[in-house]
């Protein structure tokens, strides 16, 4: 085995891993996990590109980028079985092309993703507990012949990262939840107070409210958090 296939590990590699076991138990935000893969992935490998798709039903979402695609990030779906990306997701294997990445029978190009002209390809699973989590995509411009260190390491951040990953969209599914439940309380006080101060019904409070979002162009839950508040002013003027 040649020193470049070593698994041995650099200091900022194993800080790393280290890191990134700590943080399974703390709930990071989902894009601020990404984009810590991304980084550390982008450098392990040198890479041109780095994309981490998150499965969501039974479509892989792409949630993180080593490079600006607001246009796609967040919107992208992938579905298993779907490209390369999707054949990685759906046989949970690595797939690893040196060169005229384009050309492999699996390949599947998005109008949206210049990296798609890219040359050289490495796809690993992100997995947790044995469940597929996503998928993280290393690309070149030009043709790059991945070492089994890099191949290796990659692969173990996404052992790592998949449980990690996990947690935290987890965490934010659950704060999307709660953020959900809040609006919902808010709004029906807010309708509340205008149908006793109106003698208006729930629908029409609500359609009410709706307009004033638009025209203000404010949040339905920041109005109605806005109309509570002068409420209970009045009543402590009172």
């Amino acid at each position: 085995m040649s020193p470049d296939d070593s698994l041995t590990l650099e200091t900022p590699q194993v800080d790393f891993l280290h890191a990134t076991g700590r943080r399974i138990a703390t709930s990071d935000q989902l894009h601020q996990v990404l984009d810590r893969v991304v980084e550390f992935v982008s450098a392990v490998v040198r890479c041109d590109s780095c994309f981490v798709y998150v499965l969501e039903g039974d479509a892989l979402v792409l949630r993180g980028s080593k490079t600006p695609h607001p246009d796609v990030l967040d919107r992208l779906r992938v579905h298993v079985g779907q490209g390369i990306t999707g054949w990685v997701a759906e046989h949970r294997q690595p797939v690893v092309i040196s060169s005229n990445a384009s050309q492999d029978p699996r390949f599947k190009f998005f109008n949206d993703l210049p990296e798609d002209h890219f040359a050289a390809f490495l796809s690993v699973p992100l997995l947790s507990r044995g469940r597929l989590v996503g998928v993280i995509n290393v690309q070149h411009r030009k043709e790059h012949n991945y070492s089994r260190r890099e191949t290796n390491l990659i692969a173990t951040i996404g052992f790592l990262a998949g449980a990690e990953i996990e947690l935290a969209r987890l965490h934010t599914v659950n704060s999307e939840l709660l953020d959900q439940l809040e609006t919902r309380k808010l709004m029906e006080r807010a309708k509340g107070i205008l149908q006793r101060t109106l003698g208006i019904t729930e629908e029409e409070a609500y359609l009410i409210l709706q307009k004033q979002s638009r025209q203000r162009r404010k949040s339905m839950k920041e109005l109605a958090e806005a109309m509570i508040l002068g409420e209970e002013l009045k009543r402590t003027t009172d």
